[in-house]
């Protein structure tokens, strides 16, 4: 769902150092931290099968922006009731999508199924334009 509307800022790392996750073990090893943090400040308990979840959707949000979007431009990770919500923000303004599993020949293609994951593992995706141009990508994942 690409959401019409500009926001106000760029997603970025809700963390005193505020630099950006180079590679997507960066950003998991960001989100394992900040949902250990969250969740025991917030008396929160999270599955395992959803933090492994998160992980997952933070790796495919950040490959793709990494592949296809010109590069991580923001990020940031927030645990609340609902779950875990993360951002990743490139400079790209094209909308992720499913590539075809089989070429023309009926050979399996590489790649492709990153959006499709995150969008059946996240209860809620969004896309969002951003000011400057590129676009906001954000997922929450449940906790439980």
């Amino acid at each position: 769902m690409l959401d019409k509307h500009r926001t106000s800022s760029w997603a970025t790392l809700r963390e005193p150092c505020r630099r950006l996750p180079c590679r997507p073990a960066d950003a998991r090893r960001t989100v394992q931290r900040v949902v250990a943090e969250r969740c025991r400040a917030r008396a929160l308990s999270c599955a395992a099968e959803a933090m492994e979840d998160a992980l997952l959707v933070t790796s495919e949000l950040t490959t793709n922006a990494i592949l296809h979007g010109g590069g991580i431009t923001g990020f940031d990770v927030d645990v609340d009731s609902a779950g875990v919500r993360v951002s990743v923000s490139d400079r790209s303004d094209e909308l992720p999508v499913a590539g075809a599993p089989d070429d023309e020949r009926g050979h399996a293609r590489p790649g492709g199924r990153g959006w499709p994951i995150v969008c059946r593992l996240a209860r809620d995706v969004r896309v969002a334009e951003l000011p400057c141009g590129g676009k906001c990508i954000t997922a929450v994942v449940p906790l439980h």
